[in-house]
């Protein structure tokens, strides 16, 4: 005959618990209910369910006498430990639940994140001091495939993304300037057309930079001669404007870059008349992800952080000002 299994199918609750661990560190049920904020019947009530379920005595009463039995003394540390697997389950999301604390990844392009993170990290510091940034630079293709896979929360990145599964927030816009040697004709002057690019060296950044794409777009777009894609190019935009220090050849840098990048060089700046070529920055972010309003307040972080930076941008958005709802919400 196949052996039946005697034990209550029923699992023991961790108010069942909580009320069992009160009363052994009580002794006195009186003081065990007030210590968990439940009525002494409450506190009874649970006592009683859970020695009904695991089909023991835990605690021996009356109105002389308070006894922890042997099954209970056993039930003791198991108690405490299942309580406290709970408890850490709890700690461990709280940090998810909150607004803006806790970690969270943020993938930025090379051509941004020397000149917006400084700002941007004294910013959160600020303004969202429970916040854990982890910064990650990379190119646009291997940041967008971190964020679809969730290896990252957000992305500051140039749009168009083109990407439905994606969101898109404005955080600015910037103009590209024209860098060239010292001594160069157009070094210095206002009003450039992209046509005065026609024929000129242009230094581009190696493959995979968006920076790169957008300034071959430029001169597509104006129809000027097409760029020798086997030039000499690099790898950061500071090579860049060293390469062009050394009169190799002329680049377009965006306006944000300027000023650490051309400072201790004889490099000079030209600017393109209205409309000029530039780009918009984006904080882009997985439309699934359940934190639409705590992103677009690290956007207007973002848009803050470089009013205040007085980088040569635009900010676009909303107008820019005020405390970020993050504040009111830690």
């Amino acid at each position: 005959m196949a052996r039946t299994d005697s034990r209550n199918s029923a699992t023991p609750t961790l108010a069942q618990l909580r009320a069992f661990l009160a009363l052994v560190e009580h002794r006195h049920f009186g003081d065990a209910a007030r210590s968990l904020g439940v009525a002494q019947p409450t506190l009874s009530q649970a006592l009683s369910s859970l020695e009904e379920i695991l089909g023991v005595q835990l605690i021996e009463r009356n109105a002389r006498t308070f006894l922890v039995t042997a099954a209970g003394e056993r039930l003791v540390p198991m108690a405490k430990r299942a309580v406290e697997a709970a408890e850490a389950i709890t700690d461990a999301v709280a940090s998810e639940r909150a607004w803006l604390a806790g970690p969270r990844s943020i993938g930025v392009i090379p051509t941004v994140g020397p000149y917006l993170l400084p700002s941007l990290l004294r910013a959160l510091r600020k303004e969202a001091p429970d916040l854990e940034p982890v910064i990650r630079e990379d190119q646009t293709a291997r940041l967008l495939t971190a964020l679809r896979a969730g290896e990252l929360d957000v992305a500051i990145v140039a749009e168009p993304i083109g990407d439905p599964t994606l969101v898109e927030i404005p955080l600015y816009s910037e103009d590209f300037v024209l860098a060239v040697p010292a001594t160069h004709p157009l070094g210095g002057r206002e009003g450039l057309a992209v046509e005065d690019l026609d024929e000129l060296p242009i230094l581009l950044l190696d493959e995979g930079h968006c920076l790169r794409d957008q300034a071959l777009a430029v001169t597509v777009a104006a129809g000027l001669s097409e760029i020798d894609a086997q030039a000499t190019r690099a790898t950061s935009l500071s090579t860049v404007v060293q390469l062009v220090d050394a009169g190799l050849g002329v680049t377009l840098l965006p306006d944000s870059a300027v000023p650490v990048e051309v400072r201790r060089t004889s490099v000079e700046v030209g600017r393109f008349a209205e409309p000029a070529p530039g780009r918009t920055m984006v904080l882009a972010y997985r439309s699934t992800a359940a934190r639409s309003e705590e992103y677009e307040d690290l956007a207007e972080i973002i848009r803050r952080a470089i009013t205040s930076a007085r980088l040569p941008v635009r900010p676009e958005g909303p107008p820019v000002g005020g405390s970020a709802r993050s504040a009111v919400r830690r």
